[in-house]
């Protein structure tokens, strides 16, 4: 890392003014289990924002915070310039923020349409008297698929006959289709081949140029200097470093993630791991 990196790392911390996201001294526990420990950081609009760690050092377990799934214990998450505290996933959902989960959460019996507006049914009629509006919802479905995703069959196809790739594209569609202006990844490529990977990437890519900002999760490293702006690195459910990416290579990103780098908190933010 140059000497001039080594000056401004700390600064990553600070959120600036224009950041959509800002994470600070978040903590939560179950029972005895320290899962988070006063973790700081942030995402800005228009950018893909990494979160890079071990297995267990408390990744899916913030972005469960942020998404309205686990209520912190303290600290303070503030989203479009205002703090928030979410009950559950709708309420993460209402005021724009999506997750794209490594399982997909797709139903399979139900086609491309039907799964994109899971929840969010278009209904026509008069008075108490409504009916699903399924021309509506077909019409608008083939908008967000032809709009955002590359190689997605028929709307009307359904969700069993579609390749990994595709049931992919399906699931960031659902995210990014709604008005989101944050939309969580996680592992998104996990379990895809070499060219339906590089389709989800353009995909990302392209929500990143049209202003979203992502929070992309990955154990790949080389997908995160590609795709990523900001790579902040967890480690036992800290927040131990964060980089502009521009500013940091594998190898970094393998020290901080291992602890053969000490990373960028004070000490006095380390003292609870001490004890």
């Amino acid at each position: 890392m140059s000497n001039a990196t080594a000056e401004t790392a700390p600064l990553m911390f600070q959120a600036p003014s224009d950041a959509l996201l800002r994470v600070e001294d978040v903590a939560l526990s179950f029972g005895q289990v320290r899962a988070l420990k006063t973790v700081t950081m942030h995402a800005r609009r228009g950018e893909v924002t990494a979160i890079v760690g071990d297995n267990g050092a408390g990744k899916s377990t913030l972005v469960r915070c942020i998404s309205g799934v686990h209520r912190p214990d303290s600290g303070v998450i503030e989203f479009d310039g205002a703090p928030v505290n979410f009950r559950s996933p709708e309420d993460a959902r209402e005021e724009g923020i999506e997750t794209v989960h490594q399982n997909l959460a797709l139903v399979e019996d139900l086609t491309v349409w039907q799964n994109l507006f899971l929840n969010r049914e278009l209904m026509r009629g008069f008075g108490p008297v409504k009916f699903l509006d399924r021309r509506a919802m077909k019409r608008e479905a083939a908008t967000m698929v032809s709009s955002l995703a590359v190689n997605v069959p028929p709307v009307a196809s359904r969700v069993r006959r579609l390749s990994g790739g595709q049931r992919q594209a399906v699931s960031i569609c659902r995210a990014a289709g709604f008005t989101s202006k944050l939309i969580i990844m996680d592992e998104p490529t996990a379990a895809l081949g070499v060219q339906e990977t590089a389709r989800v990437e353009e995909l990302i890519q392209r929500l990143r140029d049209e202003g979203h900002a992502i929070i992309l999760i990955s154990h790949n490293f080389d997908q995160v200097l590609r795709l990523s702006d900001a790579v902040w690195v967890m480690r036992a459910g800290r927040c131990v470093a964060g980089r502009r990416t521009a500013e940091i290579d594998g190898d970094e990103i393998v020290g901080l993630v291992t602890g053969a780098r000490p990373g960028d908190l004070p000490a006095e933010k380390l003292q609870g791991d001490l004890t």
